[in-house]
């Protein structure tokens, strides 16, 4: 083909060839891989000189006139070639990255075929000893371990503010009342009385409070006593709490219906 017909590659990708030319061309192109590499770094420029309006030509007019006009329009349509080039690589590069990842995909199916098999170890149960049942009760102690046997019953006095959680459990001999107390200031001098509905009464236990009390926020620790009486349980109104002062008064801190 003649060297016209090389040069022929502006005005095929403008589309300013008749048919003839534009055929003939065609026919160049199919087998000439320098025009073909020519006409593919002008195609960004004809998408960029298509954008190009009225307006824009009056202004490219110009820059035959204005030498600096004419160097803005190259150093536009160079950055464009620039940028078409760069998105070719990034598409370039994410397919390449898609690719070993499929590839890695099929490699690790491969070798999770190849692998020998895994034997799943099953766990061997270890025996436990009676786990002890927890309320959900707030006011419940906050004691680790089984909790003491017994119907429970729990209480906080409205004016005093101490807490006490009692386990009364019926014997032989009586009733066995194991407690847990909080919230109790010290120092101080304390019993626990068995009220009986005949309305008489019986001291079963007594103690002292030491200055920073039980379950306070000076000592966190709950003090956890246990007595017992000859008094049938079905025979007890309440136990009760009290302070005993110097002087021998009694005052109640905490009282326990037990019903």
């Amino acid at each position: 083909m003649s060297r016209v017909d090389h040069m022929d590659v502006a005005a095929y990708a403008l589309g300013v060839l008749d048919e003839h030319d534009t055929e003939r061309f065609e026919e160049h192109l199919a087998t000439c891989w320098a025009c073909a590499a020519e006409l593919e770094t002008m195609m960004p420029v004809v998408g960029l000189l298509s954008d190009i309006d009225g307006e824009t030509m009056s202004a490219l007019e110009q820059t035959r006139t204005d030498p600096a006009l004419l160097d803005r329009t190259l150093v536009a349509v160079r950055d464009h070639r620039r940028r078409t080039r760069f998105r070719r690589v990034l598409a370039t590069a994410a397919a390449v990255v898609v690719f070993a990842g499929l590839t890695g995909v099929g490699f690790v199916s491969i070798a999770e075929d190849s692998a020998p098999p895994v034997v799943d170890a099953q766990p061997t149960a270890v025996p436990t000893g009676p786990v002890a049942t927890r309320s959900s009760d707030p006011n419940d102690p906050g004691v680790g371990g089984e909790l003491p046997e017994g119907t429970k019953y729990n209480e906080v006095d409205a004016t005093t503010g101490v807490q006490a959680n009692f386990f009364v459990a019926s014997k032989d001999f009586g009733t066995k009342v194991s407690f847990i107390l909080g919230r109790l200031p010290g120092p101080r001098a304390c019993r626990l009385v068995v009220m009986r509905k005949n309305n008489t009464s019986e001291v079963v236990s007594t103690w002292s409070v030491p200055d920073g009390g039980y379950g306070t926020n000076t000592n966190s620790t709950l003090l956890s006593l246990s007595a017992a009486t000859s008094t049938p349980i079905d025979e007890i109104k309440h136990l009760q709490v009290q302070s005993v002062d110097p002087d021998g008064v009694a005052s109640p801190l905490v009282t326990v219906p037990i019903k």
